[in-house]
């Protein structure tokens, strides 16, 4: 199952539980995904907190932003904790991620906003960008940035 945040055309917010990515899209599509407080079916998926259970303190100066609008499946999510348990997060995060690059921002509030299509990205962002988007309300976070041999 995959939980997705869900918001109505008025603003309300709520969750949705779906086999898949699909699944939902099938069901927004025949008009199945209604808004529990006002029934619209108007209703888009927002991008969603990433549980990654307790890893080690990272340093906030060396992270880099990473959309979380397609949660890891329950669980799927290591419960290692440390850099063994970083290392299988970012190998899940960067395998089902579109890397944007310097342009995070302005893709992922293109997404936000139903302009571009709903999908997991990653990209950088300066602190600025960052606090931004939580500023408007778009849910992303931060997650240290690995030396790239670690990763492999």
């Amino acid at each position: 199952m995959i939980i997705f945040d869900l918001v109505c055309a008025e603003e309300h917010r709520f969750e949705g539980w779906f086999h898949s990515a699909d699944d939902f899209t099938r069901q927004l599509s025949r008009g199945l995904v209604l808004c529990p407080h006002c029934d619209s079916a108007s209703v888009r998926r927002l991008p969603s907190a990433l549980h990654l259970g307790k890893v080690e303190q990272c340093d906030a100066a060396k992270s880099v932003p990473v959309s979380a609008s397609a949660p890891v499946a329950p669980g799927n999510a290591p419960k290692v904790p440390g850099t063994a348990g970083m290392r299988q997060v970012f190998e899940a995060l960067l395998a089902g991620c579109e890397d944007v690059g310097t342009q995070f921002t302005e893709e992922v509030r293109r997404i936000h906003y139903a302009e571009a299509p709903i999908r997991p990205i990653r990209g950088e962002a300066s602190q600025d960008d960052y606090e931004s988007l939580r500023d408007e309300g778009i849910d992303v976070c931060r997650l240290p940035l690995l030396p790239k041999k670690t990763l492999s």
